[in-house]
């Protein structure tokens, strides 16, 4: 048998030896902790410059779940939930971390009935078109009239702030007018719109994307740019284009276990990523990777679960096949299809090859 690959995540590699080079560098400094260092500044500062946003609030956390807990104890009044597409990242596979907080995730249909389908030239089009995994704005506004239409309301969990993932859980993305009308009816009914960037950098670089950074910071009130799985360690920079809130975000932070005593590790990686125009290019390698997955994928006759247009890649798979399959590479469970079949995900990263590809379709 030969050497396993893994396809399981955009988690399981290292970080880029760009930073690995950094963090040896700057091994020996003594410098200040918990985010006060200038790499933490330096870091925040690129990132507002990048945003066009120069009055936002730039704070660096340990980690994804962390990161969407302590957004939401910032966001939210102890009475008050957040609304979240059903298959969103809180709502799935936090392990509850929001209610933990004391908070309920509202949530709203977001898987559209699908069906199997050919095109003209016999290859299989996907099971699901791009609109899976997203919150719709009909169905916000809907919940939302229905709430205050209710007189009961103030016995019930308030819909205090709405929360999107962009890429979603199932690769699909927003465009900037999904974005604009989310946001529109954000501020008609004074809520804020967090977008979860966890998977931020291939979502931006996505060939069938109309969305920058730009229109991001423009657009939502607060939303974090991923580092776990796009390049860095660990670490994610989370973003209040107009400013933070609350008063003293710091503790907050820490009571959720999300402030890094060496905050100048999780500076000095967002400094490198944002320097040379580092973390586009990183992302942009997922995205050619993963088109050219999904291009031999359907070649060889796979049968796409998701039109995914990011670095997120969902097959359908014979589950006979699976079991020799899982001997040789790695990938993410994601859904049982039927009694004899299994929907995977395959998922290219930063720092995935060409050569990876070709090792996959062997197995294959």
């Amino acid at each position: 048998m030969g050497k396993k690959i893994s396809f399981s995540s955009d988690y399981t590699k290292g970080a880029h030896p760009k930073i690995l080079q950094r963090m040896t560098e700057t091994n020996f400094e003594q410098i200040v902790g918990y985010g006060t260092d200038d790499y933490c500044k330096s870091a925040a500062d690129k990132i507002k410059k990048a945003c066009d946003a120069p009055d936002a609030d730039v704070f660096f956390l340990v980690g994804g779940t962390q990161t969407n807990q302590t957004i939401m104890d910032m966001l939210l009044e102890p009475y008050e939930g957040v609304v979240a597409a059903q298959t969103g990242h809180v709502a799935a596979h936090e392990a509850g971390a929001i209610e933990f907080s004391g908070h309920k995730v509202l949530t709203l249909p977001s898987i559209p009935q699908g069906k199997t389908c050919s095109s003209d030239d016999g290859k299989k089009a996907p099971i699901y078109n791009d609109q899976i995994g997203k919150v719709k704005a009909e169905d916000l506004k809907k919940l939302l009239v229905n709430f205050y239409d209710d007189d009961n309301h103030e016995h019930m969990v308030f819909p205090g702030a709405v929360y999107i993932s962009h890429p979603t859980e199932y690769g699909t993305l927003y465009s900037k007018a999904e974005l604009e009308e989310l946001s529109g009816i954000c501020k008609e009914y004074k809520i804020p719109l967090f977008l979860d960037g966890a998977r931020l950098g291939y979502g931006l670089m996505s060939k069938r994307t109309d969305v920058t950074l730009q229109d991001i910071a423009s657009l939502v009130d607060v939303f974090y740019i991923g580092g776990t799985k796009v390049g860095a360690l660990f670490g994610e920079a989370v973003v209040f284009p107009k400013g933070v809130p609350t008063a003293h975000p710091i503790p907050v932070i820490k009571q959720h276990g999300a402030l890094l005593a060496k905050g100048w590790l999780l500076g000095l990686q967002f400094d490198t990523l944002f320097t040379d125009n580092l973390y586009m290019d990183i992302s942009k390698n997922a995205i050619d990777m993963a088109q050219a997955l999904r291009d031999k994928l359907t070649d060889k006759g796979y049968q796409l679960f998701i039109d995914s247009p990011t670095n997120q890649q969902f097959i359908v798979m014979e589950n006979d096949r699976l079991k020799e399959f899982a001997q040789r590479v790695g990938y993410g469970f994601w859904e049982k299809f039927d009694d004899n079949h299994t929907v995977i995900r395959l998922a290219t990263d930063w720092a995935t090859t060409s050569d990876d590809i070709d090792e996959l379709m062997k197995y294959l």
